[in-house]
């Protein structure tokens, strides 16, 4: 659709080996087999399949014990999506290119939509990821015992640390592709731009978790069950409030920095090392406090622990695969013309998420009888 193509845009697609004129409509089906390379299937099997079975989970745990949590994350992330993502996509339509411009454009996988803006397993990693880390630090009760702030900044660190051992790979294998002279995306850390780093990675999922604890979690703790109608709303507003904070999170590197890409990049740095430094004292000292005191069994999900596993293991094949094109890369450049992520700190953001994943499976657990296993239980053994 040519009216929607962008200068921007159409130089970025046309860099992923598609056009954007002839990108299909609202809806576009193609064969997984003819995509870039074999990595893209693989990553849009693993995330919709990860994204489907969390929602199956949200559904069943609601109606077995009443606890609203998972599905409020589960759609707060789709309310926040479609909030933001639209406007990123086409801010001509919106009327603020001026501001905005194009930022990215994704390559074409098995399941488009928004005439090749918006693949299928975008709109399916967001629910998916923001389970995993909401669940994780629900696991290791860190909400029960140092309150809603505090769980959200935790969920910020853990969604970091799995978001970034994606964000390093993707420009590399074509996933998708950053526009490098936009100025909202500078400074650029390797190839992805530093606000993606704190911005996407740590201070939304910090923002929908403390929105979904605050308007739903605490209550569901506390013994309160929710309507249709009361959970509607407030999964509404768990979108709209998430929304407000990302905007309202990152202002004082926006705001400060405006002026200079290295005020900009030391502010933001200076926000993911400081909710870093919390995340780590506050997971290691709960950690260390559950397997001290066995009688305090939290809540357990034995669907995120594992599939949690599975995205590791997925994205270890993915990096590994790419490691001899990273290796011979010079400049920061692949053979094929490619950017490449940072290697030492994708290793480091592996080690935090497999160090939290295998503190869930090292805590005391619940009775398998208890109605906290449940649901999980109904998926793992089916």
């Amino acid at each position: 659709m040519s009216d929607l193509c962008s200068p921007t845009f159409e130089d970025l697609s046309t860099r992923l080996g598609f056009s954007c004129d002839e990108a299909g409509g609202i809806f576009e089906l193609r064969s997984p087999f003819a995509l870039e390379n074999w990595t893209l299937p693989v990553l849009e099997l693993t995330i919709v399949l990860g994204a489907v079975l969390m929602l199956v989970y949200a559904i069943v745990r609601l109606r077995r014990t009443g606890d609203a949590t998972n599905l409020v994350v589960w759609l707060g992330t789709l309310a926040f999506l479609f909030i933001i993502e639209p406007l990123l996509y086409f801010p001509d339509a919106f009327g603020v290119e001026d501001y905005l411009d194009t930022m990215f454009a994704h390559n074409v996988f098995t399941v488009e939509f928004m005439w090749g803006r918006l693949p299928l397993y975008i709109i399916a990693i967001y629910p998916m990821m923001a389970t995993i880390a909401f669940d994780i630090v629900r696991m290791l009760g860190v909400f029960r015992q140092y309150g809603t702030v505090v769980g959200a900044v935790c969920v910020g660190f853990v969604h970091h640390a799995f978001y970034e051992i994606f964000d390093h790979l993707g420009p590399q294998l074509r996933w998708w592709e950053w526009s490098l002279d936009n100025p909202i995306n500078q400074p650029f850390f390797d190839s992805v731009p530093l606000p993606s780093v704190v911005v996407f990675a740590a201070l939304w999922p910090m923002s929908l978790a403390f929105c979904a604890q605050f308007f739903v979690g605490r209550h569901i703790d506390a013994g309160r069950t929710f309507g249709g109608l009361e959970l509607t709303w407030r999964t509404v507003t768990v979108g709209l409030l998430a929304s407000v904070g990302v905007v309202i999170l990152p202002a004082p590197a926006t705001v400060i920095g405006m002026g200079s890409t290295t005020v900009r990049a030391t502010i933001y740095a200076a926000e993911l090392v400081t909710l870093s430094i919390v995340a780590i004292y506050v997971l290691s000292r709960q950690w260390s406090r559950l397997r001290s005191t066995p009688t305090d069994r939290p809540y357990s999900n034995d669907l995120v622990r594992w599939y949690a596993v599975a995205y590791l293991v997925v994205m270890t094949v993915l990096w590994i695969g790419a490691l001899p094109d990273w290796f011979s890369a010079v400049d920061g450049v692949t053979e094929a013309g490619d950017p490449i992520g940072s290697l030492w700190y994708t290793v480091a953001c592996f080690a935090v998420a497999i160090a939290c994943v295998a503190a869930t499976f090292t805590v005391p657990r619940r009775a398998d009888t208890s109605p906290d296993d449940t649901a999980s239980k109904t998926l793992t053994e089916a």
